[in-house]
């Protein structure tokens, strides 16, 4: 065979013959890396030890300490060791597909009776014999009707529909994992040893329908997680017990604070308590937008379908979206609408109206524009994934010029509101070109620059998300970590000269002649409903005060003191603070366990001597510790915790 040139990390080059394997590279660097080896990676492409290289390419070899691949190797080994051990135990049961997920992996079984907690004890049992076992992992490529005739004569229809679904051209990869075989585009550690027995865990069974389609069988999903050793997984357990503890579900029952049920899937009930939390952080967002040059507007929450149809969402989105026909005054074809899943297009609806000039740019439209999109039913979570919503949206129409400014102020923008609400801890991933795109070079050259610098001058790094980005153009995520170290994506910023282009927004430029602006879409929390969501798990319901919707419970001791406890929170009251009272007929002991459960900041007990003295005894949730405090010092102090931060009188 031809020789072919294989250059590495340090930037030498060496010639291997055409057909060289990984495993050979590795080997022939030196005894000890073969060893150690559990993949490489060629030409950027996470490639398998066993698959030959036929042309000239950069190549590295990965081993267990290059966190990224080993993990995506562990995960999609135990996929297969799953399915395989799942079909030893019960060998009548039809296998389907088991990709790497999150932390971990789940595979798809089709089998009659339901998977049981003791079952999952017993596969994991089975799976780590096979891991102790050592065998080693074979690939080999197949042809289609091979393939097809080895799935036929094991009762495999799964197996069968996947091949078929295989393009023309593109090889059929089986992977054995011992005698046990699967179709898979790998790739995957070299023996089943490799795999680390004690760092891998099993969590549960859920239902999912073949292939996502609701008209197919529903299987058995079975979900595992993995790491690199036991210290990891017993440090995911403990994030686990406390993410529980943190579920805003669970607090929002405790706190009273919204339900869902089943008469209105994937809709938020708002309670009294959980819409005060809603309703202040809106005031609140609503301040800062209009600080910040925004101009608030409303839009329909029913639109023609032509509108969809010439923004492109009616191709491209319409299976999320809700579909409203109207018979309008007895016409013979019914009009079609659609539910809104996002306020883009009539933003641009806004913009329109009217002739702009460069002297109008840039404009920022904002809304809190109410959405709905049809989530699969299996996939709705609480409040964090719904059908119906509210985003905090605004659209920057600009010149391209702008772009780098505009993005910088708001990143110094959504900075401020996230140290704000208590998350000081975030990062940007900037979304590249993807390989499908519109668009010129230059223009998507401009703009990644832009979203760059702009990261830069207002002081943050950024990670770089290679061919992540939309079609039209590069985007901005902003990523929080919470108090636990879980990552949420809220904030985004999306360079976007294409809806505007499909709408015919223009604007008169300096040259009298028309032009498209730049559509900048960005939020700053998403959702209301998620980041709510998110919010109470980060603070595990110890809201910041002036969040909280019930701020001050007082409570009396002896009934001698119902009527002090009535002027101490109409005293509160006139200060602004949210405050109640409970001058029920129960033990103080009892009444602050039960204020404490629902996540009252402060309550304020109050006996005989409290009468007396015109003090209060305070009890701050999460503190064991009491204080004694003169009436007016606490009303004043609570009064200012009660502003929100761009109320407070040191930050006006």
């Amino acid at each position: 065979m031809a020789p072919i040139s294989l250059t590495f990390p340090d930037g030498n080059s060496r010639s291997f013959e055409a057909g060289v394997t990984p495993a050979d590279v590795a080997a022939s660097i030196s005894n000890s890396l073969a060893k150690k080896a559990i993949s490489a990676s060629v030409n950027g492409q996470h490639w398998d030890l066993q698959w030959p290289i036929n042309v000239d390419a950069s190549i590295a070899i990965n081993t267990m300490q290059d966190d990224a691949p080993a993990l995506e190797l562990i995960r999609h080994d135990l996929a297969h060791i799953m399915a395989r051990a799942v079909q030893e135990l019960w060998p009548d049961v039809k296998v389907t597909i088991g990709p790497v997920r999150d932390n971990g992996w789940f595979y798809d079984f089709d089998r009659e009776e339901p998977f049981t907690p003791e079952d999952l004890g017993a596969i994991e049992a089975k799976m780590k014999d096979i891991i102790n076992a050592r065998e080693p992992v074979k690939t080999e490529i197949w042809g289609r009707d091979e393939a097809i005739d080895y799935y036929n004569a094991r009762n495999e229809p799964f197996k069968v529909e996947l091949v078929n679904r295989i393009p023309e051209g593109e090889p059929l990869r089986m992977y054995w994992h011992g005698d046990w075989q699967d179709l898979c585009r790998g790739p995957h550690l070299q023996h089943t040893g490799q795999v680390p027995a004690d760092a891998f865990k099993l969590t549960h069974v859920a239902g999912a329908y073949w292939l996502g389609d609701s008209s197919r069988p529903m299987l058995q999903r079975i979900y595992g997680v993995a790491f690199k050793n036991r210290k990891d997984l017993k440090a995911w357990e403990i994030m686990m017990e406390e993410a529980a503890k943190r579920d805003h579900r669970k607090l929002g029952r405790e706190m009273d604070l919204f339900h869902m049920q089943e008469e209105a899937p994937g809709q938020v009930f708002w309670h009294p308590n959980g819409w005060k939390i809603y309703t202040t952080l809106q005031d609140y967002m609503r301040r800062q937008q209009e600080r910040d040059g925004y101009v608030e507007v409303n839009t329909p929450q029913v639109v023609n379908r032509k509108l969809w149809e010439a923004s492109g969402h009616w191709d491209n989105y319409q299976e999320n979206m809700f579909i409203v026909e109207v018979d309008e005054d007895h016409a013979r074809e019914k009009t079609v609408n659609a539910l809104k899943p996002m306020n883009c297009p009539c933003h641009v609806q806004v913009f329109n109206q009217g002739l702009k000039s460069y002297r109008d740019l840039p404009l920022r439209i904002a809304e809190f524009g109410s959405c709905n999109r049809y989530e699969p039913s299996g996939a709705l979570h609480g409040i964090m994934r719904v059908r119906g919503f509210t985003q905090d949206d605004a659209h920057i129409f600009c010149e391209e010029k702008d772009i780098e400014a505009e993005t910088k102020k708001f990143i110094e923008f959504l900075a401020k509101i996230y140290a704000d609400l208590g998350f000081d801890d975030w990062e940007i991933k900037l979304s590249t070109r993807p390989e499908k795109r519109i668009g010129s070079e230059e223009s998507w050259d401009h703009a990644e620059e832009s979203l760059g610098n702009a990261c830069k001058a207002a002081g943050y790094d950024f990670e770089i998300q290679e061919g992540e980005g939309a079609f039209y153009g590069p985007k901005l995520e902003f990523v929080l970590t919470d108090a636990i170290g879980r990552a949420w994506q809220c904030g985004t910023l999306q360079v976007d000269p294409n809806l505007p282009e499909r709408l015919d927004a223009n604007y008169i430029g300096q040259d009298g002649a028309k032009h498209r602006p730049i559509m900048l879409h960005r939020a700053v929390l998403g959702s209301f409903e998620r980041f709510i969501g998110i919010l109470i798990e980060n603070s595990a319901g110890h809201l910041p005060f002036w969040l909280a919707p019930r701020q001050v419970v007082v409570a009396s001791i002896v009934s001698e003191a119902d009527d002090y406890v009535n002027a101490v929170v109409a005293q509160l009251k006139a200060a602004g603070v949210r405050a109640e009272a409970d001058i029920r007929n129960e033990k103080i002991n009892y009444k602050v366990r039960e204020h404490s459960l629902g996540k009252v900041p402060v309550i304020l007990a109050v006996g005989a001597r409290e009468v007396e003295e015109k003090t209060v005894t305070v009890r701050r949730l999460g503190q064991k510790e009491t204080a004694v405090v003169a009436l007016d010092e606490i009303v004043a102090g609570l009064s200012k915790d009660a502003q929100a931060p761009d109320l407070a009188p040191d930050l006006a």
